[in-house]
């Protein structure tokens, strides 16, 4: 099975392209097996490129444990530079399908390459069935989040995936590490959600990292970013363009009054080419 590494911002993935490769079958033995940094080629889950009745392309996702995931805000800027570079989809802008929705994207292209890539990713969802949670508001600022050892104060949203931001004063491994999963897998979120930590900076810049659902902490995270954004203006934190450093680069993000929408601009890298060995 022939493959092509690519990141966003550092957060990596391998992408399959599923115009001209069979789309594979066996994703929960795959995932895993592809994406282990120690034993296979190392990434944050696996994409699929797949044709699309309704779009330039449908990206699929998949965690590293082999779960689907509905969207990925970096991944998807990787599937764009795909399609232009690859020459599968050779326009300025792009339409790509994913988790039931379709994302117009505007690629940045010097010599002949995409360098960056602009999202719209659409506009924030706050009620709480549809993130899911059974936090409490509409939307769910600033609430108390009980843990076995501690109590933080969130704000939860979907950017097409569920998040869960909350805002410390100093970010490091340890407390990504033990606090992520506590929350990723908190009752309050049947569906399991993203975890982002950030320390504010000023009102147009934050430090973020973040603990994915099903794939443990990644460099960089787009809609948890876009959700970040959000959060900041809710809380009254952040304004509505928002510099987001996070481990693998930064992204900038802006969330529109006019029309509501989240518009993320970033990397796109591709990394190398190979192919997987069938088993």
């Amino acid at each position: 099975m022939r493959f092509t590494k690519m990141h966003g911002a550092g957060n990596d993935y391998i992408y399959v392209d599923c115009f001209t490769e069979p789309e594979p079958t066996n994703i929960t033995e795959l995932s895993p097996a592809i994406c282990d940094r120690h034993f296979g080629i190392g990434a944050d889950g696996l994409i699929l490129i797949c044709p699309s009745k309704q779009a330039d392309a449908e990206m699929r996702m998949y965690n590293v444990d082999g779960s689907p995931s509905e969207m990925c805000g970096n991944g998807i800027r990787c599937v764009a530079k795909y399609l232009y570079d690859h020459g599968l989809a050779r326009k300025n802008q792009l339409q790509i399908a994913s988790g039931g929705k379709v994302l117009t994207l505007d690629l940045s292209v010097r010599g002949g390459t995409v360098e960056q890539v602009s999202v719209d990713m659409g506009e924030p969802i706050f009620a709480a069935e549809q993130i899911p949670t059974t936090l409490s508001g509409n939307p769910i600022v600033d609430v108390p989040l009980t843990l076995p050892d501690r109590e933080l104060i969130v704000t939860s949203l979907s950017m097409g995936n569920p998040h869960c931001v909350t805002y410390v004063d100093e970010l490091s491994k340890e407390l990504v590490h033990s606090l992520g999963p506590q929350v990723e897998q908190h009752s309050h979120f049947p569906r399991r959600v993203n975890v982002e930590f950030v320390q504010r900076l000023s009102d147009t810049a934050v430090n973020q990292r973040t603990w994915e659902r099903g794939s443990g902490e990644t460099w960089a995270c787009g809609t948890g970013a876009s959700a970040v954004c959000v959060a900041g203006v809710l809380s009254g934190r952040t304004q509505r363009n928002l510099t987001v450093h996070l481990l693998g680069g930064d992204l900038q993000l802006q969330w529109n009054e006019s029309d509501n929408h989240v518009t993320m601009t970033g990397p796109a890298v591709e990394v190398f080419s190979g192919e997987w060995p069938e088993t």
